[in-house]
């Protein structure tokens, strides 16, 4: 028996009300997945500042560390502390996400503590309120002595005002951005204080995380080997002796509490005696007693110690110790962090890092692995260009001076061939030196040193070609950094003095060379100059063969 059409109309009509449904729901749930966030009650935190000339080297080392971090999956959020005057660009880069509100808020959260990063909000339901928040950034508010804290969180109204697309996957770093006014430094007027320690005592702002039970501190400059998350189940304060009596503010855990950071505002105010006037010595003035505190073992049951705790040393690895053995041979706990506290131009994102300190390339891998170095390819490719640009010239022109310029008496000869040396050693000099200064600083080492031997070789060939100069004799110095790089990135040395002696050995089998081609490239400008090859006289001619010139 064959269906009416009435009835078969009314059969499609209800099954396409149950796909719609359907979609419904599944678009529901799906909308409430998304939405659910995972709450966490830890944190690890670092913190931005503006001010030194290294702004943008601490950037990216910033970001690095939190898309490590990310890629080890901690169980924890995300903290960077960043002072007002960090680019909005930047700071956009650093953000978990464009699809959450964002908000401005005063650090004055209820008694009750929250496990997740909700604070009371200054500005309520700003989703969409572009005008709203444009007022409030131009309103810039001034921090009290307890400190105003800038919560910002994108969203695609916000992405307006940086000019710019919502960011894509690829291109989120996953923090929260913790916005601060500076803390007054009362110590920048001692004797032994270094300015770019100025802003560091930023770092006491991780007190005021109360929303958090833990929160990790960390410093940009911390390679992470595997997952920590076994430090929030520490005390109230727990770090790392890296020196025997002197713990080190790279890395330690903290319990926020408001009442602590009030105190240490206050103790900043009228003067606590601070050593070095930076957070090192500040934080380890506050806790004078850590030295007597005991060693710090994870509970296996998963809970909390109360209390103060010493870190073993491999969660702070210095990495001057791998440089005596080339290997990791901490005894204490985990090797899970490596630190680089040692000569600023020697941290582990400038190229010229490496092969001179073996863990440089480490570093640079992790950041491969991670941010990649898409940021400073088109200056890198732009370079590249100019200097072989300048190889192409200088070998088709192949100028002279002695082409270009004349000399009108011999009263001044005297006078120009000690110009001529001068120009001479200082363009050899400035084909050395150019390359470093015009390189980008955070590219990958193996990038940085390939176009340095690039540049260094087209800026030599100007001198080369301009001075009459031996070719071989000016790129000495050249292939002696080679050799060295060679000898340092040998990777089967037993141990670090073995290293030391073999690079000690090269240099004393190259100086002889080394000297021996600044003298024959001497002699060699000292006899065009007497022949005057260069500036011969004005208007002067070669007489012809056997005419005796009158004078």
């Amino acid at each position: 028996m064959g269906w009416s059409g009435e009835r078969r109309r009314h059969v499609v009509t209800s099954f396409r009300v149950l796909l719609v449904l359907l979609a419904v729901l599944q678009t529901t749930a799906f909308q409430g997945v998304k939405l659910k966030k995972k709450e966490h009650r830890n944190a690890y935190a670092t913190m931005m500042y503006m001010g030194t000339p290294r702004d943008y080297e601490f950037y990216v080392a910033t970001r690095v560390l939190i898309r490590s971090l990310v890629k080890l999956q901690v169980d924890a959020d995300l903290i960077v502390i960043a002072s007002l005057d960090v680019p909005l660009r930047w700071v956009r880069a650093l953000l978990v996400s464009c699809d959450v509100t964002y908000s401005a808020t005063r650090q004055t959260v209820e008694p009750k503590k929250k496990r997740n990063l909700h604070v009371k909000p200054w500005v309520e339901n700003t989703v969409g309120n572009c005008n709203q928040f444009l007022k409030l950034k131009e309103s810039r508010f001034k921090g009290s002595r307890t400190g105003i804290v800038l919560v910002k969180e994108l969203t695609a109204c916000e992405s307006s005002l940086f000019d710019a697309q919502p960011l894509s996957k690829e291109e989120e770093d996953g923090a929260k951005v913790v916005r601060v006014e500076n803390l007054n430094n009362p110590y920048k007027g001692q004797e032994n204080f270094d300015k770019r320690f100025k802003l560091t005592l930023n770092k006491l702002y991780a007190w005021s995380l109360v929303d958090y039970d833990r929160v990790v501190m960390l410093d940009a400059d911390n390679l992470f080997l595997q997952k920590t998350d076994e430090l929030f189940q520490c005390g109230q304060f727990c770090a790392v002796f890296i020196n025997p009596c002197i713990f080190h503010t790279g890395l330690f855990v903290l319990q926020p509490s408001r009442e602590v950071f009030k105190d240490m505002v206050h103790q900043l105010e009228t003067g606590k005696e601070n050593p070095d006037g930076a957070d090192q010595g500040f934080i380890g003035a506050y806790f004078p007693d850590l030295l007597d505190q005991p060693m710090f073992h994870p509970p296996l049951n998963g809970s909390n110690l109360d209390g103060q705790y010493r870190l073993p040393l491999g969660y702070q690895m210095d990495a001057s110790y791998y440089y005596l053995r080339l290997r990791w041979r901490v005894p204490c706990g985990p090797n899970s962090v490596i630190t680089f506290p040692g000569a600023l131009w020697l941290k582990p994102w400038y190229w010229w890092s490496w092969p001179v300190l073996p863990l440089g390339i480490q570093w640079h891998e992790n950041r491969r692995q991670t941010l990649g170095y898409a940021a400073e390819m088109p200056v890198i490719i732009v370079q590249s260009i100019i200097f072989l640009g300048i190889l192409a010239m200088t070998h088709l022109a192949r100028p002279s001076i002695s082409k270009l310029c004349y000399r009108n008496s011999d009263k001044t000869t005297s006078l120009i061939q000690t110009g001529l040396k001068f120009m001479a050693i200082w363009s050899i000099l400035a084909a050395y030196i150019v390359p470093f200064a015009i390189i980008p600083r955070t590219i990958h080492p193996l990038v940085g040193w390939t176009l340095y031997f690039l540049g260094s070789t087209a800026l030599s060939s100007i001198a080369i070609n301009s001075f009459l100069l031996p070719a071989i004799q000016v790129l000495v110095p050249l292939v002696g950094i080679f050799g060295s790089l060679l000898v340092m990135a040998y990777p089967w040395y037993p141990n670090g003095v073995v290293r030391a002696l073999a690079v000690f050995g090269f240099a004393f089998c190259y100086a002889p060379i080394a000297w021996g081609s600044v003298g024959k490239v001497m002699a060699r400008l000292q006899v065009s100059l007497e022949r005057e090859q260069f500036l011969p006289k004005l208007a002067e001619s070669s007489p012809p063969s056997g005419f005796n010139k009158l004078y």
